[in-house]
């Protein structure tokens, strides 16, 4: 399925702007519409300081049957922050609060139908000193299970790896799939079934030593979260600033999650720029391990004119210029554009 992607940019009256960036399953129409329609009315003319406000109000509104996208409203809260570091002249996370300035990196590709695919994308990545990979095998449960062995003798024990079906397996099938993960010493297992399937989630988490990693996509932001988390469904939460309702919904989620134990490690937003304010984030908190970088990249990195700052040894380093900290391409986004529309105060 294609997508297009909404770049947002909201100013101030400071002259300060800030930017973000918004998925649009297959079309921008009803991404832009909802915008415009639904949550500039409601930001506009407000107080940047007043996030949290304006964060939950957001909230109400789509429960008075706007029934959010899951990507909206993330975006625009992302931007307030941003607004927000720059106006205090400081990089997003240490406006957050610095716990760190570099985060590990594993490739996390897409799926393919061959075996010899995935090895030949593990591999490459290894070579360019990426530190782990993350396979979203193919299915079925047999022949992930193909997947995840010829991988780990193709990259040797030392190389992390981490494996996500976005399954739908059967608990019996997700059981047999984990143990064998268990002794090829895998990271993680991640959804290998719904997010809403909370009763199979704990069966997994109590029947398994390998950590299992859910709620990426779980609705709801913290208060979502916090339904597998007090049944015991997960040993790891996912959230992103796309998915969980901008940074404000992320750091709750991630705070939650420290609190009873758990890391939360964030799940890539495909964008380039919404990824560094995943980074960002993943910068403030503690309890997060990994940074995850989407692969191929270069169909990810839109709209961002640069690469994402990653060394030679696997290490991505944070932005330390104000904001977000990172520029926009701009001739490039003025080339794709299909659509340009204004809303203002007043």
């Amino acid at each position: 399925m294609s997508w297009d992607v909404v770049v947002i940019k909201l100013h101030t009256d400071a002259d300060i702007a800030g930017e973000a960036c918004a998925l649009a399953a297959r079309s921008g129409i009803i991404t832009e519409n909802y915008l415009h329609e639904n949550i500039a009315p409601l930001v506009l003319g407000q107080d940047v300081t007043e996030r949290e406000r304006i964060w939950h109000e957001l909230w109400t509104l789509d429960r008075h049957l706007t029934f959010f996208p899951n990507y909206l409203p993330g975006p625009v809260d992302v931007a307030l922050w941003d607004i927000a570091a720059k106006a205090a002249d400081l990089p997003l996370f240490r406006y957050l609060g610095a716990y760190r300035n570099s985060l590990p990196v594993y490739a996390s590709g897409l799926f393919h139908g061959e075996t010899e695919e995935y090895i030949k994308e593990a591999l490459h990545y290894k070579n360019s000193g990426i530190q782990g990979y993350k396979v979203h095998s193919p299915g079925p449960w047999r022949k992930d299970i193909e997947v995840h062995e010829a991988l780990r003798h193709a990259v040797g024990d030392d190389f992390l790896l981490f494996a996500d079906p976005v399954g739908d397996y059967t608990l019996s099938e997700a059981i047999k799939v984990g143990r064998s993960l268990e002794k090829m010493n895998y990271e993680w297992f991640e959804e290998p079934f719904r997010d809403f399937e909370l009763t199979k989630y704990q069966q997994l988490c109590a029947s398994l030593d390998i950590a299992i990693a859910a709620t990426e996509t779980t609705r709801g932001a913290h208060w979502g979260v916090a339904q597998a988390i007090a049944q015991q469904a997960a040993d790891i939460v996912r959230a992103d600033v796309s998915w969980k309702t901008g940074i404000t919904g992320t750091l709750k989620i991630a705070h939650m999650a420290e609190a009873n134990g758990l890391n939360c490690e964030i799940h890539t937003t495909t964008m380039g720029l919404m990824d560094i304010a995943n980074l960002h984030v993943s910068c403030a908190i503690k309890n997060c391990d990994y940074f995850e970088y989407f692969v191929p990249e270069h169909a990810f990195m839109f709209p961002l004119l640069n690469k994402l700052p990653i060394d030679d040894k696997g290490i991505i380093h944070v932005p330390e210029q104000p904001g977000l900290g990172v520029e926009l391409d701009w001739d490039e986004i003025k080339k794709l554009c299909v659509s340009h529309r204004i809303s203002e105060f007043g």
